[in-house]
């Protein structure tokens, strides 16, 4: 695409007033403006703007697999919005393990298609500014959420309306809130819909006070079923508040879920590996009801699930019913884009309850 297709005034190309920014915080050691080298900068413009331009804006960048250490906001040239896309200015983007599992590998992320240099992060929601030639359904000044693989944690994400996931935020969702929607809730329906959650069944959650797990625990509930919910000690009362019965993970864990539900389960969601998976078919639960989103290879005839497998509309009934007030998204801990690195390290620590936010202003 050429110059012209991405300059801010160019023909077909309605955008909103460019917003001043101030210089990138050098906290953390993540740079600023300035510091960084000019093959790096060049490097990371290639991947992270699309386009050229002199107006700068943050980007979170990685030029080599690794741990959080690898990430580092950037200083990139801002992008704009080409035929058929959106620009769209983030306030929000959710982390998911999966985010921090791509940064780390280069096998994980080839199954997505992503190169170095790569940005980093899915979920993301802000408002509209650029809409290209051949839009419908979006224009400057719509708020929106929706995912960006490997670009959502930037001051602006650009997008392709159909290709990739964009919807209008519901009045009454704040954009924290709707920045974590896309996988997790993706995931979560994709779960509830595999092994066909309904009323009368006695559903094992494993991972329940997790991103994915705080979604599928209220989606289980308000199919009708009783959520029996691995957590640590500590998140018991959390758990209780979102309509689950809480259960101690590890060791014996199908004697405890036993004495609470001495005629087994019925379904089961391991969100984290296999060994809820395993203690569901010790429990008596049937292997095609055992659905898993986390493990390579699922145990004992468990189905492998993920967002792919969402049902039609699956997001804005999520967003609809959190608009009136009957579905909530526990905030773990929101970060201010140069705290990335904190941001990950927390996520990859575990435990964290509810999901981990990145705030961009």
């Amino acid at each position: 695409m050429n110059t012209q297709d991405r300059s801010h005034t160019q023909a077909g190309c309605h955008s909103l007033p460019a917003k001043t920014r101030p210089d990138p915080s050098n906290s953390n050691g993540l740079g600023s403006a300035g510091t960084d080298s000019t093959p790096a900068r060049s490097a990371a413009n290639t991947m992270a703007a699309r386009g050229v331009g002199l107006v700068m804006s943050r980007a979170v960048i990685q030029e080599s697999f690794g741990g959080p250490a690898v990430l580092e906001v950037r200083d990139v040239a801002e992008p704009h919005a080409g035929p058929g896309e959106v620009r769209v200015r983030v306030s929000a983007a959710g982390l998911n393990p999966v985010d921090w599992k791509i940064a780390a590998s280069a096998q994980a992320a080839g199954r997505y298609g992503i190169t170095l240099p790569a940005g980093f992060g899915n979920d993301f929601a802000g408002v509209v500014d650029e809409a290209g030639d051949g839009v419908t359904g979006f224009a400057a000044g719509d708020r929106v959420y929706g995912g960006a693989r490997g670009r959502a944690v930037a001051d602006y994400a650009v997008v392709r309306p159909g290709a990739d996931p964009l919807l209008l935020t519901p009045d009454g969702v704040d954009d924290i809130t709707a920045g974590t929607l896309v996988i997790a809730g993706r995931s979560a329906d994709a779960v509830i819909n595999t092994i066909g959650v309904h009323a009368g069944d006695t559903m094992l959650i494993g991972g329940a006070a997790g991103g994915v797990g705080v979604f599928t625990v209220q989606l289980a509930r308000r199919a009708g079923a009783r959520v029996i919910g691995t957590a640590s000690g500590g998140t018991f009362g959390f758990l209780r508040g979102l309509g689950a019965e809480p259960v101690a993970y590890g060791d014996g864990l199908a004697g405890r879920v036993r004495a609470l539900a001495p005629q087994g389960v019925t379904a089961a969601a391991d969100l984290t590996g296999t060994n809820t998976a395993r203690a569901a078919v010790e429990l008596g639960g049937p292997p095609g009801r055992i659905a898993t989103i986390a493990a390579a290879r699922p145990p004992d005839g468990a189905r492998a699930t993920g967002g792919r497998d969402a049902t039609p509309g699956a997001l804005e009934r999520i967003a609809a019913a959190i608009a009136a007030g009957d579905f909530v998204v526990p905030i773990a801990a929101t970060f201010p884009i140069e705290q990335i690195r904190a941001a990950v390290e927390l996520q990859r620590a575990g435990h964290v309850h509810g999901k981990v936010v990145i705030t961009l202003t």
